[in-house]
């Protein structure tokens, strides 16, 4: 509510006085105090995260790799069972106990070949293929020698492509020291 026509505060129209340069530095040192107060606050509290975070990935850690172990023996023993029953059907129909056996190890076999292409595909994924392109781009890392510098506007992609090419022709890459160096 606005005070009457007439009425002033008296408060607002006189000029407050400046404080004198020793509470002012009361004042900054204070703020400073209380700022790093709140950072270290804030940096035990990201600390206690941090701590609770990796007894929680810790344990799921362990839980996770027993669950696997149950899911690989009962998946084992499932297989077991069905190349059984393919192995029975098959007999029943008329083939040798040797040829069905046969057939249930050939498709062991096959399935064992396509997960092992699988795995060794998917395992050159932890090579950080782009990653090792870009630091060497930087300046930084084993391939840095063979890899266009950061303001070329060469592809670092097909800078790799071409050392991989040049290696399968000439053999690998050598370090200063003359170490093999693994292409990205």
């Amino acid at each position: 509510m606005s005070p009457p026509e007439g009425d002033h505060d008296d408060r607002a129209d006189k000029p407050r006085p400046t404080p004198d340069l020793a509470d002012s530095v009361r004042e900054v040192s204070a703020a400073g105090r209380a700022s790093v107060a709140a950072a270290a606050d804030a940096a035990k509290s990201l600390r206690s995260l941090l701590a609770a975070d990796m007894s929680l990935a810790r344990s799921a850690m362990g839980r996770t790799l027993a669950f696997v172990g149950v899911a690989i023996a009962a998946g084992a023993s499932a297989w077991l069972l069905l190349v059984a029953t393919l192995v029975i059907v098959l007999n029943s129909v008329g083939l040798s106990w040797q040829a069905s056996i046969l057939v249930g190890a050939a498709l062991s076999l096959a399935v064992t070949a396509y997960a092992g292409w699988r795995a060794v595909h998917y395992f050159d994924y932890t090579r950080l293929k782009a990653t090792r392109r870009q630091l060497a781009r930087l300046g930084i890392g084993e391939l840095s020698d063979f890899m266009p510098s950061a303001d070329s506007a060469e592809s670092a992609r097909r800078a790799a492509h071409e050392e991989r090419d040049r290696s399968e022709n000439h053999g690998p890459p050598k370090d200063r020291r003359g170490v093999d160096i693994t292409p990205p």
